[in-house]
């Protein structure tokens, strides 16, 4: 079993060499639009939200536009999505929020942002990682899973157990690609149901590979 450290350096090294450049796959144009995008994408996927979204953000470019709007008008702009009817409430209060009390600019500060309706703190990391390049990281189901796969995070009970685990050993220049490594390892390899451990390149570093998936072969 490798030490915590060393398994950290593996993993880092790993994707700085087969994914240097991890990006979110959410479309936007503003943070604004990118807030939206990330309140929409609770239990939803960001190739939905990025289907519902050029339509509402081409009627509501604006905090100003969005706040003046009621919450029958959002809906049917993201009633394909999960719970549609709370999130159009977010989107029209969050928007009065931004007006409000922020001067219509998305504020950077985490804090700032976890006051504002229907962000919590996984989004608000999501937006200060994404648009203002802090050195926080989100965690949602995704990164939760993969993290205790492999190995980084360990007995994390909550997102929150998991986020304060992986920040101590991954330094602070590679905290946002991190992100996104975990994110898009969950997303197209290390899947919920089954993981795809035959195409994954980290096999050699991964506690749930070693203690699993070889055990399983060799019984």
């Amino acid at each position: 079993m490798l030490k915590k450290e060393e398994l950290f350096k593996k993993f880092i090294e790993y994707f700085s060499i087969n994914l240097p450049k991890a990006e979110t796959e959410l479309h936007y144009d503003s943070p604004f639009h990118l807030l939206i995008s990330v309140i929409l994408s609770a239990q939803c996927t960001d190739k939905r939200v990025n289907i519902i979204t050029p339509p509402l953000f081409k009627k509501f470019p604006t905090p100003e536009s969005l706040a003046k709007s009621s919450y029958s008008e959002v809906y049917e702009f993201i009633k394909s999505c999960s719970y549609p009817n709370n999130k159009a409430k977010h989107l029209v209060e969050m928007s009065k929020m931004l007006v409000a009390e922020f001067n219509s600019i998305v504020p950077s500060d985490v804090d700032d942002l976890q006051k504002i309706p229907g962000v919590g703190r996984k989004t608000a990391n999501v937006i200060a990682s994404v648009v203002f390049k802090k050195p926080v990281m989100a965690v949602d189901t995704h990164v939760f899973r993969v993290s205790a796969r492999i190995g980084l995070t360990t007995n994390a009970k909550t997102p929150l157990d998991a986020e304060k685990q992986l920040v101590k050993y991954i330094p602070e220049k590679y905290i946002s690609n991190a992100h996104h490594w975990l994110i898009l390892h969950g997303r197209y390899v290390c899947v919920a149901r089954k993981p795809k451990c035959e195409i994954c390149g980290i096999t050699y570093i991964c506690k749930y590979y070693k203690y699993q998936v070889i055990k399983i072969k060799d019984q």
